[in-house]
């Protein structure tokens, strides 16, 4: 069960405070320190107490399962990405170990428990505050945080864990941004994919260049960040951007078929991984640089980009009302 505890106090936590646009944020416990019985890791899973996230874990499969379970507009509000930050912690923690023994933990699947929406991207709502502020070290804190956590789901601590993008819905802006980031994008095919933030004059800065451009040309990359269209999951699938193209309903039954039972494949997916970051490397460091040039952006964006900014937060709010469950 979900449950809201004490206020973090973190850098990004006292920004958003400070901005008045959110008021707190859900603190969580600690985990017992690198467990490597399944039962133990079952046991550390069920312990956590996120307010934005739903975690299982298939021990059979030595699989994290992480679903998106948002308390209000379905982004990367500070609120979600603290708790995203937790979760990598948790992913360090648990699947530490000596490389002499079968990995406690192969794969990390991130799906959503929103219908029809995996994520919708930034916090707009924050982005235009903090720009009519002229906050750039705020805008700076966000965006870092952002390239943190996407590098993170690259790299996974150099552990032998692959990342997992499930997109059962719409996964736009920042939330495209981050499905790239992850290891593997499997998608069904009523998902929808797109970088809508040319519409208010910005460009995508928290990865979707350095993402998209090692999974495709760099010249199709920037035709994409620039032309602000919605794709669907199967036009991605033939461009080579998602990985595994699953029937609406069956994305799950999917990952489970496309990594084998008992770990069947992991050990191949993991080496790929490896050598596609051999072959295309990715360094925090270009990724902060871009975030930098996003940050310069949007502070010279006009009032006219802003209200389209906001009219843009206004419609994701509308969005979350219709798939709000019904208390």
């Amino acid at each position: 069960m979900k449950s809201t505890t004490q206020i973090l106090d973190t850098p990004l936590a006292r920004q958003v405070r400070g901005s008045a646009v959110v008021e707190s944020l859900a603190a969580v416990p600690s985990w017992p320190h690198s467990p490597t019985h399944p039962g133990d890791i079952a046991a550390a899973v069920a312990a956590q107490r996120l307010s934005e996230f739903e975690l299982q874990f298939d021990a059979d499969e030595r699989t994290l399962w992480c679903h998106f379970d948002y308390t209000a507009r379905p982004c990367y509000s500070p609120a979600v990405l603290e708790q995203t930050q937790h979760i990598q912690r948790l992913v360090r923690s648990l699947a530490a170990h000596d490389g002499t023994t079968e990995p406690s933990l192969r794969f990390v699947v991130m799906g959503s428990r929103s219908p029809g929406v995996w994520n919708l991207g930034g916090d707009l709502e924050l982005f235009a505050s903090l720009i009519r502020s002229g906050d750039r070290a705020a805008l700076a804190r966000y965006a870092h945080t952002c390239c943190e956590l996407t590098f993170t789901n690259a790299t996974v601590f150099d552990l032998p864990v692959v990342t997992v993008a499930l997109v059962q819905g719409d996964a736009l802006g920042g939330g495209f941004e981050a499905a790239l980031s992850f290891n593997l994008i499997v998608a069904e095919r009523n998902a929808r994919f797109g970088l809508p933030e040319v519409l208010f004059n910005l460009f995508p800065g928290m990865g979707a260049y350095t993402f998209l451009s090692r999974r495709i040309a760099p010249g199709l990359a920037e035709r994409m960040i620039l032309g602000g269209e919605v794709y669907s999951a199967e036009r991605l699938y033939e461009m080579g951007v998602v990985d595994v193209l699953a029937p609406e309903g069956e994305g799950v039954e999917a990952f489970y078929n496309y990594i084998g039972r008992g770990g069947r494949r992991h050990q191949t997916l993991t080496a790929i991984r490896q050598a596609r970051r051999i072959a295309n490397p990715i360094t925090f460091d270009e990724m902060t640089r871009i975030a930098d040039l996003w940050v310069d952006a949007a502070l010279k964006l006009s009032d006219t980009d802003l209200r389209k900014m906001v009219r843009l937060a206004a419609a994701q709010d509308r969005r979350r009302a219709r798939i709000a469950p019904v208390a």
